[in-house]
């Protein structure tokens, strides 16, 4: 993870360092900040899709998060379509050969169809790619392992240690989230971030030469947002994030907290009047990704 300080009004951005116990996250991040507020973002999805919740009677998608239990069903993967039920939505256990396996999962859950595994922010924009749909554990970026693992890992305890959680953006506009000893907690998506900050990677960010090129531009962007990175994070930048497959979540959590600020200093969240996160159904139950202002698009025909 990185952290960054605002100090004076300008923002020091350390080293990318381990989160360490998932558990104890969020208490530590407020111990760590002595009584300042703390933003936390969170690279899994933060919401449902808003077929689902219609369907399973999810009104409230904080509520139902915060009453969830670490043995729930919800946390089992299931290994074939048939265990699949609103109750155990996340699937499958392992990888799974054939063509129309979403759109099977989409017909297990009761859905019109493998979109409505989709939350509306999930969807491409005209500037980056689809995100992954929530239920579906395999491929790439592992977006349904990532949800569990931080719904049960990281905010589940939280909750359970009654640590001061407000989840965006259910509780609210991010400014209105910012409270001493408070965590405001927000989904932020990498390619997203990318998009909002103007950068642009050549290649794929897996590669440790590619990530390497987009140094002048992160300097650039620090300069112009006159924030100081730490010294060896500028050198960790320059060497591509190391070679180490550590290196891509490094530079992912970079990413993250240059997207945290920008909203915190005043750009969008994207769910102000207007903006595509405009929408009840969203505060309530299906979430968007911070800062996010460009609308979702159809999918792109076969």
């Amino acid at each position: 993870m990185s952290i960054a300080r605002r100090d004076d009004g300008l923002w020091k951005i350390g080293m990318p360092e381990k989160v360490g116990d998932a558990t104890t996250l969020a208490a530590r991040l407020l111990d760590r900040a002595a009584g300042a507020a703390v933003v936390l973002g969170v690279d899994f999805p933060l919401g449902l899709p808003r077929a689902y919740s219609n369907i399973a009677g999810i009104a409230d998608f904080t509520v139902w998060l915060a009453g969830l239990d670490p043995a729930d069903g919800v946390f089992r993967p299931c290994a074939t379509l048939d265990e699949v039920s609103l109750a155990r939505p996340f699937y499958p256990l392992k990888s799974m050969a054939g063509a129309g396996q979403m759109a099977r999962l989409a017909a297990a859950l009761g859905l019109n169809d493998a979109a409505a595994l989709r939350r509306a922010v999930d969807c491409r924009t005209a500037r980056r790619p689809a995100g992954a749909p929530l239920f579906w554990t395999m491929g790439a970026n592992q977006c349904g392992k990532a949800a569990l693992s931080g719904w049960r890992d990281c905010l589940l305890p939280a909750f359970t240690r009654n640590v001061p959680l407000r989840l965006w953006p259910f509780a609210g506009t991010l400014p209105d989230l910012l409270a001493p000893g408070c965590v405001a907690i927000a989904e932020t998506y990498p390619a997203e971030a990318m998009v909002q900050t103007g950068l642009k990677l050549v290649g794929s960010k897996r590669r440790r030469q590619d990530r390497s090129a987009l140094s002048p531009a992160l300097r650039a962007h620090f300069a112009a947002c006159r924030h100081t990175p730490a010294r060896d994070l500028v050198a960790l930048i320059e060497d591509g994030f190391g070679a180490r497959p550590e290196g891509e979540d490094a530079f992912d959590s970079l990413l993250g907290v240059l997207g945290l600020i920008r909203v915190i200093d005043g750009a969008p969240d994207g769910t102000e009047a207007g903006l595509p996160g405009d929408e009840p159904v969203i505060r309530a139950t299906e979430g968007w990704v911070l800062g996010q202002v460009d609308p979702p698009l159809p999918p792109v025909p076969a």
